[in-house]
């Protein structure tokens, strides 16, 4: 499920002359790179610009660093921000955006927090902070930071869908589903909100649905390879075995190196009799993760109906060696006459 993270950015006092021009790059977020450099000038301006601008500046181009994947370089800068201006909130957040982005949960939380504290009514601080909790697995923490969220601003759609996403992994999918509804409502184009209602249909073992809202993520975003993948198990699961195995191939297509599409796509091609062509899929899955002891067991299980029987064993023992209490492995070598 997707649980996107919102940075804020952070503008400068007004300026006039020849500084003016840079401090509107320095504001603006199309050009990344743009940006970097007008806020590079102006931090090197030093002591001629207030310790505010200049932690403006520094906070500015931290949001674009991470913008281009620096996430290192972001940190700095919002550190040094945070030093020329303690009381700066956004900083704070926006760090804690950068740590979680470097799987620094911990650290975001604190940044986060800090931030809230500075600023209680930092919706986005919240809404944040909700996502950090959600990567530990505290749940009920990020549901109430992003209930707060929602009551400090309640036209938050990211919020809605987030804590949608906290209560479906809950198991909570009524009320995931309700706040989806909502994020759709505030934003009709919000396809993780759509995807996510559409997981949150399946695990409901509601495939129709779960087939209409993928079908609106790819009209929005027709390169969201998950969205297809997680189409065809819907197909799949309906009985609609060639839809599924389209969808997989579309899924594939945009995403070589998604072990799960292939694995899904050789189950169907085994539903369907096309053993040699399961196997392929399994071989990939294997080649993507030699450690799945799954991908193992199913592909020995292929091989035993083709009663190719070395290959089976060799497979099922395999996946017994990864995971030795996998029981299908342990069955298929039983009926192969093979102590496990």
């Amino acid at each position: 499920m997707t649980r996107p993270l919102v940075v804020a950015l952070a503008l400068a006092l007004s300026a006039t002359g020849a500084w003016a021009d840079r401090w509107s790059d320095c504001n603006q977020i199309a050009d990344p790179d743009r940006q970097i450099r007008a806020c590079t000038q102006i931090i090197e301006r030093g002591e001629k610009e207030t310790r505010k601008n200049r932690a403006i500046a520094y906070s500015n181009r931290g949001m674009a660093y991470k913008k281009k994947g620096e996430v290192d370089r972001a940190i700095a800068d919002h550190s040094k921000a945070i030093a020329l201006n303690p009381n700066d909130a956004i900083a704070y957040s926006n760090r804690g955006v950068a740590h979680a982005e470097k799987g620094e949960v911990d650290r975001a939380i604190a940044d986060h927090s800090k931030a809230i504290a500075l600023d209680p009514n930092d919706a986005i601080a919240y809404s944040n902070r909700g996502v950090a909790y959600e990567k530990k697995g505290e749940y009920d923490r990020a549901i109430a930071d992003y209930t707060k969220a929602i009551a400090l601003d309640p036209n938050d759609a990211i919020a809605h869908s987030n804590r949608g996403v906290a209560h479906a992994e809950k198991g909570d999918f009524d009320r995931a589903i309700a706040d989806y509804d909502k994020a759709i409502k505030l934003n009709p184009d919000y396809a993780s909100a759509y995807y996510n209602r559409g997981n949150a249909y399946g695990r409901k073992g509601d495939f129709d649905r779960a087939i209409t809202d993928y079908t609106k993520v790819i009209a929005l975003n027709p390169k969201y390879a998950r969205a297809y993948s997680n189409r065809g198990n819907a197909y799949h699961r309906k009985g609609k075995v060639d839809r599924a195995i389209a969808d997989y191939d579309k899924a594939i297509a945009l995403d070589p190196n998604d072990a799960t599409a292939y694995y899904n796509r050789g189950h169907a091609y085994g539903r369907k009799g096309k053993v040699d062509r399961a196997i392929a899929d399994y071989d990939k899955v294997i080649a993507l993760n030699p450690n799945d002891a799954r991908a193992y067991t199913i592909r020995g299980l292929s091989y035993y109906v083709k009663d190719e029987v070395d290959r089976a064993i060799a497979d099922f023992r395999k996946a017994l060696e990864i995971n030795p209490s996998d029981q299908d492995a342990k069955e298929g070598l039983k009926r192969l006459g093979v102590t496990p």
